[in-house]
Protein backbone atom coordinates (compact mmCIF):
# COMPACT_ATOMS: atom_id res chain seq x y z
CA UNK A 1 0.00 0.00 0.00
CA UNK A 2 2.93 2.36 0.03
CA UNK A 3 3.30 1.80 -3.31
CA UNK A 4 -0.69 2.48 -4.14
CA UNK A 5 -0.68 5.51 -2.58
CA UNK A 6 2.62 7.11 -3.32
CA UNK A 7 2.21 6.34 -6.62
CA UNK A 8 -1.65 7.15 -6.23
CA UNK A 9 -0.57 11.08 -4.93
CA UNK A 10 1.83 11.73 -7.92
CA UNK A 11 -1.04 10.92 -10.45
CA UNK A 12 -3.75 12.61 -9.11
CA UNK A 13 -1.33 15.41 -9.40
CA UNK A 14 -0.70 14.61 -13.40
CA UNK A 15 -4.88 14.74 -13.54
CA UNK A 16 -4.89 17.65 -11.73
CA UNK A 17 -2.33 19.74 -12.43
CA UNK A 18 -4.31 21.42 -16.24
CA UNK A 19 -7.06 22.17 -13.76
CA UNK A 20 -4.81 23.75 -11.21
CA UNK A 21 -3.23 25.76 -13.93
CA UNK A 22 -6.52 27.29 -15.13
CA UNK A 23 -8.09 27.60 -11.16
CA UNK A 24 -5.01 29.11 -10.11
CA UNK A 25 -3.15 30.60 -12.83
CA UNK A 26 -0.14 28.73 -13.10
CA UNK A 27 2.63 29.58 -14.94
CA UNK A 28 5.56 27.50 -16.19
CA UNK A 29 8.01 28.20 -13.66
CA UNK A 30 5.15 27.43 -10.94
CA UNK A 31 4.11 24.06 -12.12
CA UNK A 32 7.90 23.49 -12.35
CA UNK A 33 8.26 24.34 -8.77
CA UNK A 34 5.14 22.07 -7.76
CA UNK A 35 6.50 19.63 -9.61
CA UNK A 36 10.02 19.74 -8.20
CA UNK A 37 8.76 19.92 -4.15
CA UNK A 38 5.78 17.46 -4.41
CA UNK A 39 5.89 13.91 -3.87
CA UNK A 40 6.93 12.98 -6.99
CA UNK A 41 10.35 14.49 -6.43
CA UNK A 42 12.44 16.41 -3.33
CA UNK A 43 9.45 16.28 -0.40
CA UNK A 44 9.65 12.48 -0.88
CA UNK A 45 13.36 12.22 -0.74
CA UNK A 46 13.96 14.20 2.01
CA UNK A 47 11.05 11.84 4.03
CA UNK A 48 13.05 8.60 2.36
CA UNK A 49 16.51 9.76 3.85
CA UNK A 50 15.22 10.30 7.31
CA UNK A 51 12.40 7.67 7.61
CA UNK A 52 15.12 5.37 6.69
CA UNK A 53 17.39 5.90 9.38
CA UNK A 54 14.31 5.65 11.61
CA UNK A 55 13.80 2.30 10.09
CA UNK A 56 17.16 0.70 11.18
CA UNK A 57 17.63 2.76 14.35
CA UNK A 58 13.88 1.84 15.91
CA UNK A 59 12.43 -0.84 13.60
CA UNK A 60 10.45 -1.14 11.24
CA UNK A 61 7.12 -0.83 12.51
CA UNK A 62 8.26 2.75 13.74
CA UNK A 63 7.27 4.27 10.81
CA UNK A 64 3.94 2.79 10.02
CA UNK A 65 2.28 4.36 13.78
CA UNK A 66 3.06 7.83 12.36
CA UNK A 67 3.53 7.83 8.67
CA UNK A 68 -0.05 7.64 7.23
CA UNK A 69 -0.95 10.73 9.42
CA UNK A 70 1.00 12.92 7.80
CA UNK A 71 -0.04 11.76 4.40
CA UNK A 72 -4.07 12.33 5.30
CA UNK A 73 -3.00 15.41 7.22
CA UNK A 74 -1.53 16.76 3.37
CA UNK A 75 -3.97 15.70 1.71
CA UNK A 76 -6.54 17.71 3.47
CA UNK A 77 -4.41 21.02 2.31
CA UNK A 78 -4.97 19.20 -1.63
CA UNK A 79 -8.44 18.65 -1.02
CA UNK A 80 -9.08 22.36 0.32
CA UNK A 81 -7.28 24.19 -1.52
CA UNK A 82 -8.28 27.90 -2.45
CA UNK A 83 -4.77 29.30 -3.45
CA UNK A 84 -1.22 27.83 -4.83
CA UNK A 85 0.47 28.07 -1.47
CA UNK A 86 -2.07 25.42 -0.42
CA UNK A 87 -0.72 23.04 -3.23
CA UNK A 88 2.48 23.41 -1.74
CA UNK A 89 2.23 22.85 1.58
CA UNK A 90 -0.24 19.76 0.60
CA UNK A 91 2.01 18.23 -1.26
CA UNK A 92 5.21 18.67 0.45
CA UNK A 93 3.53 17.13 3.68
CA UNK A 94 1.87 14.08 1.39
CA UNK A 95 5.50 13.99 -0.08
CA UNK A 96 7.67 13.79 3.47
CA UNK A 97 4.90 10.79 4.10
CA UNK A 98 5.04 8.51 1.70
CA UNK A 99 9.02 9.05 1.25
CA UNK A 100 9.18 7.29 4.74
CA UNK A 101 7.17 4.86 4.13
CA UNK A 102 9.31 3.31 1.15
CA UNK A 103 12.54 2.21 2.79
CA UNK A 104 10.68 0.85 5.83
CA UNK A 105 7.79 -1.45 3.15
CA UNK A 106 10.59 -2.17 1.18
CA UNK A 107 12.70 -3.43 3.74
CA UNK A 108 9.96 -5.28 5.65
CA UNK A 109 9.48 -7.40 1.83
CA UNK A 110 12.75 -8.25 1.46
CA UNK A 111 13.25 -9.53 5.14
CA UNK A 112 9.85 -11.67 5.34
CA UNK A 113 10.10 -13.33 1.75
CA UNK A 114 11.74 -16.62 1.15
CA UNK A 115 15.21 -16.52 -1.26
CA UNK A 116 13.52 -18.09 -4.16
CA UNK A 117 10.26 -15.65 -4.26
CA UNK A 118 11.64 -12.89 -2.89
CA UNK A 119 11.66 -10.82 -6.72
CA UNK A 120 8.34 -12.55 -7.13
CA UNK A 121 6.73 -10.49 -3.79
CA UNK A 122 9.02 -7.78 -4.76
CA UNK A 123 6.85 -7.41 -7.91
CA UNK A 124 3.54 -7.83 -6.40
CA UNK A 125 4.46 -4.06 -4.58
CA UNK A 126 5.49 -3.10 -8.08
CA UNK A 127 1.90 -4.16 -9.38
CA UNK A 128 0.06 -1.81 -6.50
CA UNK A 129 2.40 0.90 -7.49
CA UNK A 130 0.85 0.84 -10.96
CA UNK A 131 -2.78 -0.17 -9.50
CA UNK A 132 -2.94 2.94 -7.68
CA UNK A 133 -2.50 5.28 -10.73
CA UNK A 134 -4.86 3.32 -12.48
CA UNK A 135 -7.57 3.57 -9.84
CA UNK A 136 -6.66 7.29 -9.46
CA UNK A 137 -6.27 7.92 -13.05
CA UNK A 138 -9.97 6.26 -13.32
CA UNK A 139 -11.66 7.99 -10.99
CA UNK A 140 -10.07 11.01 -12.28
CA UNK A 141 -11.51 10.73 -15.81
CA UNK A 142 -15.35 10.17 -14.36
CA UNK A 143 -14.60 13.47 -11.75
CA UNK A 144 -12.75 15.84 -14.45
CA UNK A 145 -15.95 17.20 -15.77
CA UNK A 146 -16.68 18.78 -12.10
CA UNK A 147 -13.78 20.81 -12.44
CA UNK A 148 -12.12 21.44 -9.36
CA UNK A 149 -14.64 19.75 -6.77
CA UNK A 150 -14.40 16.59 -9.36
CA UNK A 151 -10.13 17.08 -7.69
CA UNK A 152 -11.00 17.69 -4.53
CA UNK A 153 -13.22 14.42 -4.65
CA UNK A 154 -9.94 12.69 -6.13
CA UNK A 155 -7.59 13.53 -3.61
CA UNK A 156 -10.42 12.52 -0.85
CA UNK A 157 -9.87 8.88 -2.42
CA UNK A 158 -6.32 8.70 -1.58
CA UNK A 159 -7.29 9.92 2.00
CA UNK A 160 -9.82 7.48 2.43
CA UNK A 161 -6.78 4.75 1.13
CA UNK A 162 -4.64 6.07 3.72
CA UNK A 163 -6.95 6.18 6.47
CA UNK A 164 -7.71 2.37 5.94
CA UNK A 165 -4.68 1.42 5.07
CA UNK A 166 -3.26 2.82 8.66
CA UNK A 167 -5.79 1.27 10.53
CA UNK A 168 -5.06 -2.22 8.74
CA UNK A 169 -1.28 -1.30 9.60
CA UNK A 170 -1.76 -1.90 13.29
CA UNK A 171 -1.86 -5.62 12.87
CA UNK A 172 1.84 -5.76 11.04
CA UNK A 173 4.52 -7.10 13.41
CA UNK A 174 8.25 -6.10 13.46
CA UNK A 175 11.24 -7.66 11.39
CA UNK A 176 12.73 -10.61 12.83
CA UNK A 177 15.70 -10.28 11.14
CA UNK A 178 15.74 -6.22 12.59
CA UNK A 179 14.72 -7.52 15.66
CA UNK A 180 17.56 -10.56 15.88
CA UNK A 181 20.42 -7.97 14.45
CA UNK A 182 18.95 -5.18 17.84
CA UNK A 183 18.66 -7.79 20.55
CA UNK A 184 22.26 -7.15 21.88
CA UNK A 185 23.31 -3.73 20.48
CA UNK A 186 22.96 -0.33 20.65
CA UNK A 187 21.00 1.36 17.96
CA UNK A 188 22.65 2.20 15.13
CA UNK A 189 23.47 6.12 14.90
CA UNK A 190 23.45 8.03 12.11
CA UNK A 191 27.08 8.75 10.92
CA UNK A 192 27.77 5.35 12.13
CA UNK A 193 25.03 4.75 9.68
CA UNK A 194 26.06 6.76 6.74
CA UNK A 195 29.62 6.20 6.87
CA UNK A 196 29.81 2.30 5.38
CA UNK A 197 27.35 3.34 2.75
CA UNK A 198 30.03 6.30 1.92
CA UNK A 199 33.15 4.51 1.60
CA UNK A 200 34.31 1.35 0.15
CA UNK A 201 32.06 -0.86 -1.37
CA UNK A 202 28.72 0.65 0.16
CA UNK A 203 29.52 3.95 -2.10
CA UNK A 204 30.41 1.46 -5.23
CA UNK A 205 27.14 0.07 -4.74
CA UNK A 206 25.00 3.04 -3.64
CA UNK A 207 26.42 4.64 -7.07
CA UNK A 208 25.40 1.60 -9.00
CA UNK A 209 21.77 1.80 -7.80
CA UNK A 210 21.48 6.07 -8.16
CA UNK A 211 22.96 5.91 -11.23
CA UNK A 212 20.56 2.92 -12.77
CA UNK A 213 17.58 4.19 -10.92
CA UNK A 214 17.53 7.58 -10.71
CA UNK A 215 18.81 8.77 -14.72
CA UNK A 216 15.81 5.88 -15.65
CA UNK A 217 13.65 8.40 -12.68
CA UNK A 218 14.48 11.40 -14.52
CA UNK A 219 12.86 9.59 -17.31
CA UNK A 220 9.74 8.12 -15.37
CA UNK A 221 8.83 10.79 -13.23
CA UNK A 222 8.83 13.47 -16.40
CA UNK A 223 6.32 10.87 -17.67
CA UNK A 224 4.29 10.01 -14.45
CA UNK A 225 3.71 13.60 -13.62
CA UNK A 226 3.60 15.50 -16.78
CA UNK A 227 2.31 13.21 -19.89
CA UNK A 228 -1.82 14.03 -19.42
CA UNK A 229 -0.36 17.97 -18.89
CA UNK A 230 1.83 17.66 -21.86
CA UNK A 231 -0.10 15.28 -24.23
CA UNK A 232 -3.35 18.35 -23.53
CA UNK A 233 -0.77 21.04 -24.09
CA UNK A 234 1.22 20.16 -26.93
CA UNK A 235 -0.46 17.23 -28.47
CA UNK A 236 -4.18 18.79 -29.05
CA UNK A 237 -5.71 15.98 -27.25
CA UNK A 238 -8.35 15.72 -25.29
CA UNK A 239 -8.15 15.89 -21.11
CA UNK A 240 -10.09 12.58 -21.27
CA UNK A 241 -7.69 10.57 -23.98
CA UNK A 242 -4.64 11.80 -22.22
CA UNK A 243 -5.68 10.59 -18.89
CA UNK A 244 -6.80 7.40 -20.81
CA UNK A 245 -3.58 6.75 -22.28
CA UNK A 246 -1.75 7.30 -19.17
CA UNK A 247 -3.94 4.65 -17.36
CA UNK A 248 -3.09 2.16 -20.42
CA UNK A 249 0.23 2.67 -19.72
CA UNK A 250 -0.11 1.50 -16.18
CA UNK A 251 -2.34 -0.80 -16.87
CA UNK A 252 0.53 -2.37 -19.02
CA UNK A 253 3.20 -2.38 -16.35
CA UNK A 254 0.67 -4.29 -14.12
CA UNK A 255 0.34 -7.34 -16.42
CA UNK A 256 3.60 -7.85 -17.86
CA UNK A 257 5.05 -7.32 -13.65
CA UNK A 258 2.60 -10.32 -13.70
CA UNK A 259 3.57 -12.44 -16.83
CA UNK A 260 7.08 -11.69 -16.87
CA UNK A 261 8.69 -10.05 -13.96
CA UNK A 262 6.62 -12.01 -11.32
CA UNK A 263 7.19 -15.52 -12.72
CA UNK A 264 10.88 -15.23 -13.81
CA UNK A 265 13.28 -12.92 -11.97
CA UNK A 266 13.91 -15.53 -9.33
CA UNK A 267 14.86 -17.37 -12.29
CA UNK A 268 16.72 -16.28 -14.93
CA UNK A 269 19.43 -13.20 -15.84
CA UNK A 270 17.91 -10.14 -14.43
CA UNK A 271 20.59 -8.09 -16.54
CA UNK A 272 19.32 -9.88 -19.54
CA UNK A 273 15.35 -8.65 -18.31
CA UNK A 274 16.88 -4.95 -17.69
CA UNK A 275 18.66 -5.12 -21.42
CA UNK A 276 15.07 -5.88 -23.05
CA UNK A 277 13.30 -3.52 -20.86
CA UNK A 278 15.95 -0.85 -22.07
CA UNK A 279 15.53 -1.45 -25.74
CA UNK A 280 11.75 -1.55 -25.33
CA UNK A 281 11.15 1.91 -23.74
CA UNK A 282 14.33 3.70 -25.66
CA UNK A 283 12.34 2.38 -28.78
CA UNK A 284 9.15 3.69 -27.52
CA UNK A 285 10.48 7.20 -26.45
CA UNK A 286 12.05 7.73 -29.95
CA UNK A 287 8.80 8.14 -31.25
CA UNK A 288 7.70 10.84 -29.65
CA UNK A 289 11.37 12.31 -31.09
CA UNK A 290 10.70 11.40 -34.74
CA UNK A 291 7.09 11.56 -35.35
CA UNK A 292 4.14 13.96 -34.96
CA UNK A 293 2.84 14.23 -31.29
CA UNK A 294 -0.28 12.93 -32.24
CA UNK A 295 -2.77 10.38 -31.26
CA UNK A 296 -1.27 7.14 -32.95
CA UNK A 297 2.30 8.04 -31.97
CA UNK A 298 1.47 8.98 -28.29
CA UNK A 299 -0.90 5.29 -28.38
CA UNK A 300 2.67 3.54 -29.71
CA UNK A 301 4.85 5.07 -27.21
CA UNK A 302 2.37 4.18 -24.16
CA UNK A 303 2.45 0.49 -24.86
CA UNK A 304 6.08 0.60 -25.69
CA UNK A 305 7.23 2.10 -22.25
CA UNK A 306 4.28 0.21 -20.38
CA UNK A 307 5.45 -3.25 -21.71
CA UNK A 308 9.59 -2.44 -20.70
CA UNK A 309 8.48 -1.26 -17.66
CA UNK A 310 6.98 -4.22 -16.09
CA UNK A 311 10.25 -5.35 -15.82
CA UNK A 312 12.26 -2.53 -15.73
CA UNK A 313 14.53 -0.23 -13.45
CA UNK A 314 12.03 0.19 -11.65
CA UNK A 315 11.51 -3.41 -10.12
CA UNK A 316 15.39 -4.21 -9.82
CA UNK A 317 15.74 -0.79 -7.81
CA UNK A 318 13.04 -2.30 -5.50
CA UNK A 319 14.91 -5.80 -5.04
CA UNK A 320 18.73 -4.82 -5.54
CA UNK A 321 18.88 -1.93 -2.97
CA UNK A 322 16.93 -4.27 -0.77
CA UNK A 323 19.35 -7.37 -1.35
CA UNK A 324 22.90 -5.12 -1.66
CA UNK A 325 23.00 -4.15 1.89
CA UNK A 326 22.96 -5.36 5.23
CA UNK A 327 19.97 -5.60 7.56
CA UNK A 328 21.27 -3.24 9.89
CA UNK A 329 22.01 -0.30 7.16
CA UNK A 330 19.18 -1.68 4.48
CA UNK A 331 16.51 1.41 5.16
CA UNK A 332 19.09 3.64 5.43
CA UNK A 333 21.02 2.96 2.58
CA UNK A 334 17.32 2.52 0.54
CA UNK A 335 15.90 6.31 2.01
CA UNK A 336 19.51 7.55 1.32
CA UNK A 337 19.55 6.54 -2.40
CA UNK A 338 15.74 6.93 -2.92
CA UNK A 339 16.72 10.59 -1.37
CA UNK A 340 19.26 11.41 -4.12
CA UNK A 341 16.98 9.84 -7.09
CA UNK A 342 13.77 11.80 -5.78
CA UNK A 343 15.81 15.02 -5.40
CA UNK A 344 17.42 14.91 -8.22
CA UNK A 345 13.61 14.32 -9.98
CA UNK A 346 13.27 17.19 -7.93
CA UNK A 347 16.17 19.96 -9.62
CA UNK A 348 14.72 18.22 -13.24
CA UNK A 349 11.41 18.70 -13.06
CA UNK A 350 11.66 22.25 -12.61
CA UNK A 351 13.65 22.86 -15.91
CA UNK A 352 11.13 20.77 -17.55
CA UNK A 353 8.41 23.02 -18.59
CA UNK A 354 11.47 25.64 -20.06
CA UNK A 355 13.13 22.42 -21.61
CA UNK A 356 9.53 22.11 -23.36
CA UNK A 357 9.15 25.62 -24.28
CA UNK A 358 12.36 25.08 -26.45
CA UNK A 359 10.52 22.16 -28.38
CA UNK A 360 9.24 19.09 -27.47
CA UNK A 361 11.60 17.11 -29.65
CA UNK A 362 14.52 18.20 -27.81
CA UNK A 363 12.94 16.55 -24.33
CA UNK A 364 12.34 13.80 -26.06
CA UNK A 365 15.47 12.73 -26.97
CA UNK A 366 17.04 13.92 -23.68
CA UNK A 367 14.49 11.52 -22.06
CA UNK A 368 15.44 8.60 -24.64
CA UNK A 369 19.52 9.33 -23.56
CA UNK A 370 18.20 8.53 -19.98
CA UNK A 371 16.65 5.69 -20.62
CA UNK A 372 19.38 3.96 -22.29
CA UNK A 373 22.28 4.96 -19.78
CA UNK A 374 19.90 3.72 -17.28
CA UNK A 375 19.90 0.29 -18.95
CA UNK A 376 23.93 0.38 -20.00
CA UNK A 377 24.87 1.04 -15.80
CA UNK A 378 22.11 -1.99 -14.82
CA UNK A 379 23.39 -4.36 -17.32
CA UNK A 380 27.25 -4.03 -16.78
CA UNK A 381 26.93 -3.37 -12.74
CA UNK A 382 23.69 -5.54 -12.00
CA UNK A 383 24.63 -7.82 -9.66
CA UNK A 384 23.35 -11.70 -9.39
CA UNK A 385 21.63 -12.39 -6.94
CA UNK A 386 18.64 -14.08 -7.92
CA UNK A 387 17.64 -17.06 -5.93
CA UNK A 388 20.61 -16.42 -3.14
CA UNK A 389 19.14 -16.42 0.21
CA UNK A 390 20.09 -12.06 2.17
CA UNK A 391 22.67 -14.22 4.03
CA UNK A 392 23.90 -15.61 1.04
CA UNK A 393 24.21 -11.71 -0.27
CA UNK A 394 25.54 -10.57 2.81
CA UNK A 395 29.01 -13.17 3.02
CA UNK A 396 29.30 -12.83 -1.23
CA UNK A 397 29.33 -8.66 -0.61
CA UNK A 398 31.55 -8.95 1.88
CA UNK A 399 29.23 -7.75 4.45
CA UNK A 400 29.64 -10.73 6.96
CA UNK A 401 32.02 -10.38 9.68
Amino acid sequence: MASYIDAGSIVAGSVALSVWVTAFGLGDSTVGLLGALSSNAISAGVGALVGGYICDRYGRKKIYAYDLLLYMFGTLWLIFAVDTWMLFVGYILVGLAVGADIPASWSLITEFSPARKRGKLGGLSQVLWSLGPIVTLALGLLLQPLGMLGMRLLFASLFLAALITWWMRHGIGESARWEQENTDSQPVRWSAALRPLLTGKGLKLSLMLIGMYGIWNLFAGTNGFYTPYLLTALGNQSDAASVGLQCLYFLLVAVFTVLVFMPLNDRVNRRLMLALSTVIQAGGMLLLAVLPLNFGTALGYIVAIGIGGGFGAQHFFQIWSGELFPTKLRSTAQGLMFAVVRIGLGFWSFFVPIITATGFQTLAYILTAFIVISGVIGVIWGPKTEGLTLEEIEQEQGWAK
